[in-house]
């Protein structure tokens, strides 16, 4: 693994010109070109091979599905006290509201598992998991509103413009299987939403060879991947050995790496030819297999489907294989619409982990589930049965991670009775990330890539890996 490799254009010019140059003064400064280069391989042995985010876009109520809290829901319809709020900012959703009424949750709550994990009963098939997952319970980040909040996570910065968690995962540690992309995307088709933008799997100034594929549903699952009608195998090779001639006499004029990134890329698509469609064909899925995930899954591009195809590439070694699930953005209608996406994503998520698990995958493979921010314990306009809603908020919320050495049937972290704010062990996103790559074997301090005359990181300056939760 490279953590501090010359990224500089020019240096890698320098580099070509002392590697053509006299010995003696060439060998010194490339030897302090490439200083910068770190050891290769893992920081420590790891002990997860790959992931499988499901990403859970638009803030879903963990006081709803997760986090239990009896006082809240005793205190229905009163004010939120002034001294749990705090200094704390509200969006400018609810900021002007003249009333902050709590809003208890309209679901049942009961304990499984022997772990006794808290769920409510629109997660009833989470509860055949219950001791399977690490849930935690205090999360928190700083960002408020929706863009800003899903680019942390996946970035670790707010502001746009740095690689994705999967593309520092592939620069880290490269890619397992060669006919396919080492960071895969799937997004549920159909969903409406906070917007996904190309940006949260790209590769920021990292080499473009790390950013994600996005896979789609239907009979094309990466786009302008099949040959054009009349165009048999053999000529697209010919024509790709010309094309790879002509960017290979490119680059030796310009020593721009991109060029051979391009290469790399062209000599992917086209083994993907036959790997993509073998993947992504779930007609060889036993019906006991649908059954496990749900009729659903009968569907290209329904979360139970991309969760079976995320199984199916975890069997092939990718890396990185983010799912992203649009639609809990609810700032009304929250009862309804939040029932509607348990319904979605339930069924799915438990049979993913359980899949894994009975084929012996569980154990190196790191499964998440969770968004960019919890809701608001108090409700957003008026309060009423059915048709209320939860704001944002980034000061508390659940996540949970199964396998991939992670302690199973735990439950880190606690909120107040309002689940308004953190009282035991918090997790920042960077303490997330930072101990999901050492998981993976990575020290978060050491990977990192020079550019601009900074070393950047996933975690940036921050971040402690939790150890309370690694097995």
């Amino acid at each position: 693994m490279n953590s501090n490799p010359p990224t500089d254009p020019l240096a890698i010019n320098r580099r070509h010109f002392f590697k053509t140059s006299a010995a003696g003064i060439g060998s010194l400064a490339l030897s302090h070109l490439l200083s910068d280069s770190a050891e290769a391989g893992l920081h420590f042995p790891a002990k997860a091979k790959r992931v499988i985010y499901l990403f859970q876009s638009g803030g879903p109520a963990q006081q709803d599905l997760f986090d239990y809290k009896p006082l809240l829901n005793k205190m229905n319809g009163e004010q939120l006290p002034p001294e749990v709020r705090g200094s704390q900012r509200l969006t400018g959703m609810s900021a002007h509201q003249t009333s902050l009424p709590l809003a208890g949750s309209h679901f049942k709550f009961s304990q499984h598992g022997q772990s006794g994990a808290w769920l409510s009963d629109l997660l009833p098939h989470h509860r055949e998991i219950a001791d399977d997952i690490c849930f935690i319970k205090s999360m928190h980040t700083e960002a408020i509103n929706h863009d800003p909040a899903i680019t942390m996570f996946q970035t670790g910065s707010q502001i746009a413009g740095r690689p994705s968690l999967g593309a520092w995962l592939s620069y880290g540690l490269g890619s397992e299987n060669a006919d396919l992309p080492g960071f895969i995307v799937l997004a549920s088709a159909g969903q409406g939403g906070q917007p996904l933008y190309s940006r949260l799997w790209g590769s920021g100034f990292l080499d473009s060879k790390y950013q994600g594929v996005r896979f789609r549903s239907g009979k094309e699952p990466v786009l302008y991947l099949t040959n054009p009608e009349g165009v048999r195998p053999e000529r697209r090779r010919a024509l790709l050995d010309h094309v790879n001639a002509l960017n290979q006499h490119q680059y030796e004029k310009e020593l721009d790496p991109e060029i051979e990134s391009r290469i790399a890329q062209y000599e992917m698509a086209f083994r993907m030819q036959t790997s993509v469609p073998s993947a992504t064909d779930l007609s060889d899925e036993t019906e006991a297999t649908f059954k496990l995930y749900g009729e659903d899954a009968r569907t290209p591009g329904t979360f139970a489907a991309n969760c079976l195809l995320a199984r199916r590439l975890a069997e092939r070694d990718v890396r990185f294989i983010q799912l992203y699930h649009q639609g809990w953005d609810q700032h009304a209608n929250l009862p309804s619409g939040i029932r509607s996406q348990a319904k979605e994503t339930d069924q799915a998520s438990a049979a993913l982990v359980k899949d894994l698990k009975q084929r012996g995958l569980l154990q190196d493979t790191l499964v998440i589930w969770g968004g960019e921010f919890g809701r608001t314990s108090y409700s957003q306009g008026a309060l009423t049965k059915e048709t209320h809603g939860r704001d944002h908020h980034p000061r508390c919320f659940t996540t949970w991670m199964a396998g991939g050495g992670i302690k199973p049937g735990i439950t880190y972290g606690e909120t107040d009775d309002f689940s308004y704010n953190i009282v035991r062990d918090g997790v920042h996103v960077h303490d997330f990330n930072a101990t999901l790559l050492h998981l993976m074997g990575i020290d978060h301090k050491r990977l990192t890539f020079k550019y601009q005359g900074r070393h950047f990181r996933l975690t940036d300056v921050h971040g402690n890996v939790v150890q309370n939760l690694i097995g």
